[in-house]
């Protein structure tokens, strides 16, 4: 199930993520280091301001994704923090096309489909530009709501998709 899309204000936001370059079927791997991503952001005392998080940088399905498994924070990495493999960035403020799918994360697919589809027939364009090694995305989150220590059952997890909107052209 996937609520109506919509779009949505969103600030900018810091974050902490390891940066993998995987095939599709290497999402899994990069999505098993989420929970060390949170223990090291924890013991750095760096303060979560939200659910995890996958953000795609560069998508070429047939080759290879350049893919964030991060965190946000509640403040900006003090220069100089020591953050071993991690990586800080700032998530960009912007208008993002969203949507809440509940659902196996197997049917976040349709959800992507779904929302990609609302948007072109809205009108939307997204910050995404080509490139020789696929569509690079300005900012495109998929952030899981749902603790799985808390909710098991897969078929019951949220997970808000976020795609940044080109500026507006005013």
């Amino acid at each position: 199930m996937t609520n109506e899309p919509r779009v949505a204000d969103r600030p900018s936001t810091a974050y902490v993520a390891v940066t993998r370059s995987v095939p599709m079927s290497g999402l899994a791997g990069v999505a098993d280091e989420i929970p060390r991503v949170i223990q090291q952001a924890d013991r750095l005392g760096l303060a979560p301001a939200g659910p995890p998080f996958f953000r795609y940088v560069v998508i070429d399905m047939a080759r290879e994704l350049v893919v964030e498994a991060g965190v946000p924070l509640a403040e900006i990495v003090p220069t100089g923090t020591d953050l071993g493999d991690l990586e800080a960035g700032v998530l960009p403020a912007g208008r993002y096309a969203t949507v809440v799918h509940t659902g196996h994360p197997d049917t976040l697919e349709g959800a992507t489909g779904r929302l990609l589809r609302w948007a072109a027939d809205a009108g939307l364009s997204f910050d995404v530009r080509p490139s020789d090694r696929g569509d690079v995305w300005g900012c495109r989150l998929e952030s899981y709501l749902t603790d799985p220590r808390v909710e098991p059952d897969l078929s019951r997890w949220e997970t808000e998709l976020a795609f940044r909107l080109a500026d507006d052209p005013s």
